[in-house]
């Protein structure tokens, strides 16, 4: 088992920055890859980025080059987000694939919500 909860959202103007955390806890030597994904009202929920154990990192076009997904420990996981636009706004949420055998488990956190004022 693996539970994941997410901080660092807030209210912010154009322009602005935010760095949003995924603290992960249980099982986490299972965890193969933490992503980042978001979900605007009325819309899908939609990939922003991903990091792997080995630290392969990958971007959603809309953010590559404004957002930064890194990790300091085991334990926590991290989105920073600069030259925040309006379309960003939307619930944040991690994600933690872990394998079992040949299987893949999502584990989701609860959100944490961000929102972008013009």
């Amino acid at each position: 088992q693996v539970q994941l909860v997410e901080s660092g959202g807030g209210l912010v103007q154009a322009g602005g920055s935010l760095r949003l955390s995924c603290a992960a806890s249980g099982s986490i030597d299972s965890i193969s890859k933490v992503a980042w994904y978001r979900q605007a009202p009325g819309k899908q929920r939609e990939l922003v980025s991903t990091i792997t154990r080995g630290g392969t990192t990958t971007y959603a076009d809309s953010v590559k080059g404004r957002f930064t997904i890194s990790k300091n420990n085991a334990l926590i996981t991290y989105l920073q987000m600069n030259s925040l636009k309006p379309e960003d706004t939307a619930v944040y949420y991690c994600k933690a694939v872990a394998r079992r055998g040949l299987v893949d488990l999502s584990y989701w956190g609860q959100g944490t919500q961000v929102t972008v004022s013009s």
